[in-house]
């Protein structure tokens, strides 16, 4: 179901704002916020699953574990970062109908030679193109909801330029990829240029700090973009605000002037969903009492 409502929102004109996180408690929090969908992030998974950079180090098993956390408290739509699908075609058809079993709404692909690494870090490696095509068309066939999204990513604009990247995406399309991404663009300019150039719907990746300027998703809808994707802002804000609060704790031994920013116990509770929980147990001792 989350497939294909993630499939009819996408033939809609309004662009949709997805935010990623690689925890359970991010996604239950997007979807909370009221978010349409959400993105398993390789990178948030790293991070915030091990401590650990995005340069190969999680596998397929890892993804699977995070997504599996995350179906058992979200209901939106989930578009998953599978980074290279895990070797080859036949990696790449496991990774697919192991992510429809758990439920996921689109697979993302790309075409980073193993180990990958973050989209927006230098000396990457991409696959030749014609092994990047072929594990699209596999992801494609893979698939055993005719709903299921296959996002087609390309990491080529880093190592071989643009039009590389322009080409490859047109040829992913051609292999029956429903989403494309061009990631790592290093202007306006170029976000334009992709936006105008390849057929939708189209990803734009907001990293901030990262390689590609940020703008708003109402700047990103009018250049032609279907999704303004948020990656990994909730790791970023994990690491610098918590990281300010301990060295103000570490230094004072005192948390009231922080007590504002949290959540208090019964809001944490609550989005934790203690109340259900609660619930679910009244209920019972009314049937068991009866």
């Amino acid at each position: 179901m989350s497939a294909r409502t993630l499939r009819n929102r996408l033939s809609q004109s309004k662009i949709l704002v997805v935010p990623g996180g690689g925890s359970p408690l991010e996604l239950r929090l997007i979807e909370a916020q009221g978010f349409e969908a959400g993105y398993v992030s390789g990178y948030a998974t790293a991070a915030s699953r091990y401590a650990e950079p995005d340069i190969g180090l999680i596998a397929y098993a890892d993804v699977e574990q995070a997504v599996l956390s995350m179906r058992r408290v979200t209901s939106i739509p989930l578009i998953v970062d599978c980074d290279t699908g895990y070797g080859d075609v036949a990696n790449v058809v496991r990774t697919v109908r192991g992510m429809e079993l758990l439920g996921v709404a689109a697979i993302q692909i790309e075409d980073q030679a193993w180990p990958k690494k973050c989209g927006h870090m230098d000396n990457k490696i991409v696959e030749p193109r014609d092994i990047a095509i072929r594990k699209v068309k596999a992801a494609v066939l893979a698939r055993e909801n005719a709903d299921t999204l296959i996002v087609a990513r390309t990491d080529a604009r880093g190592p071989m330029g643009m039009n590389e990247a322009l080409e490859r995406c047109r040829a992913f399309k051609d292999a029956g990829a429903d989403i494309l991404f061009v990631d790592g663009p290093q202007s306006t300019e170029e976000l334009e240029l992709i936006g105008r150039t390849l057929p939708g719907p189209l990803i734009a990746n907001m990293s901030e700090t990262g390689l590609t300027p940020l703008h708003s998703a109402q700047e990103l809808e009018q250049m032609g973009y279907a999704i303004a994707l948020f990656p990994s802002s909730t790791v970023r804000l994990t690491i610098g605000v918590l990281g300010r609060f301990l060295k103000d704790l570490q230094a004072k031994g005192d948390s009231r002037d922080w007590v504002n920013q949290m959540a208090s116990l019964e809001q944490t509770n609550d989005l934790l969903g203690l109340s259900d929980i609660r619930a679910f147990e009244q209920q019972l001792l009314k049937t068991i009492q009866s």
